[in-house]
């Protein structure tokens, strides 16, 4: 099992962007010297909840500041940019980390990203996967071209600079809805597990991905399916409780879980065509009770606990945890790091 962590960069009350990104690379220095395998930055806009718009800006700083860490995109909102763009930002890292860069994509969901980009979140899918064909086709591809419905490279495109993983750098499709999970298995592109699917949703996501992908002739000896939690190990049982109680309580929800994150159509106030599974999470409020949470959500609990736990996600047929260690929860620096510190103590050495 690989481990990684992933990073926010959430502006919590009475802190600057600056303050924001000084805190989390310090915390991505600290997970190199841990023995982390990776991070993954994530991407926002015109919110608080997460500073970040560019992550291949801020993922060719970090190439700088580390030697070793995989440097992940968790996620790029495909259907947001120019997908040559994409192609060449993203070879750049590559090349400036000497290979290291993982591309985890997805199309999106905030209605307030694709309204104040003037784009229709009901085409999200098909910008989408018009976006990964055009990635896809530069990387391996000499003389690319391209005519969908939303992109045409208009001639022969040849990208400048390449990558320098072959035939590209790992890619990932944050996905855990039924069809969603099929159609990307079929094309052998592992899967990035939503953080907030049950243990259950995720267990049935791994399985249809791995049937899917046998199904249609698809290599799997090299898949890395990620799944990504919420992490939090103690000392005890007793005390992980406690703490995940402290958190809640300072855990604004509605920061998060509102209107603006939605995937909602203004015109008709409903979910937009292609969220319907995902409609209930934001107009209720994503709201869940601490045993839900403790039971079928996190990974949490004393040591014993959490490795037993994270065994049974292997077991699933994941091969790479995306931690999250409290990219909502106002925790100081230095308890952040003592959080690190004891799980890379206490639980990654079970899974080496």
């Amino acid at each position: 099992m690989k481990f990684s962590a992933f990073h926010l960069f959430h502006q919590f009350a009475g802190q600057t962007p600056g303050e924001v990104y000084e805190y989390q690379i310090e915390i991505v220095e600290l997970l190199e010297e841990l023995g982390f395998d990776g991070v993954w930055i994530a991407e926002h806009h015109f919110r608080e909840y997460g500073t970040v718009p560019n992550i291949f800006t801020m993922l060719a700083n970090l190439a700088a500041r580390t030697e070793r860490l995989r440097l992940g995109t968790g996620i790029v909102v495909l259907p947001l940019h120019n997908p040559v763009h994409v192609a060449e930002e993203a070879a750049m890292v590559d090349l400036l980390s000497g290979g290291r860069l993982q591309l985890g994509i997805g199309r999106g969901y905030q209605a307030i990203e694709f309204e104040n980009f003037g784009l229709d979140l009901a085409e999200a899918r098909d910008r989408f996967n018009e976006s990964l064909d055009v990635i896809l086709g530069l990387w391996t591809q000499e003389n690319f071209e391209y005519k969908g419905r939303f992109f045409e490279t208009g001639h022969p495109l040849n990208l400048m600079p390449r990558p320098v993983q072959r035939p590209h750098p790992p890619v990932h499709v944050a996905a855990v809805s039924p069809e969603t999970v099929e159609m990307y298995a079929a094309r052998g592109l592992p899967i990035l597990a939503d953080p907030a699917a049950p243990f259950k949703k995720i267990a049935k996501a791994a399985e249809t991905w791995h049937a899917t992908a046998a199904a249609h002739g698809v290599d799997t000896s090299g898949a890395e399916l990620v799944a990504s939690r919420i992490v939090y190990a103690a000392p005890t049982a007793e005390q992980a409780r406690a703490d995940q109680a402290r958190f809640e309580a300072a855990f604004d929800r509605s920061r998060i879980f509102n209107l603006q994150s939605a995937p909602i159509d203004r015109t008709t106030g409903q979910a937009a065509k292609g969220f319907e599974y995902y409609q209930d999470r934001y107009l209720k409020g994503g709201s869940v009770d601490s045993e839900f949470r403790w039971e079928q959500l996190e990974v949490i609990g004393d040591p014993e606990r959490v490795i037993g736990q994270i065994r049974a996600i292997r077991e699933m047929g994941f091969g790479h945890l995306m931690c999250d260690f409290g990219s909502t929860r106002p925790m100081p620096l230095e308890e952040m790091k003592r959080v690190l510190r004891f799980f890379a103590a206490e639980v990654m050495p079970a899974f080496r």
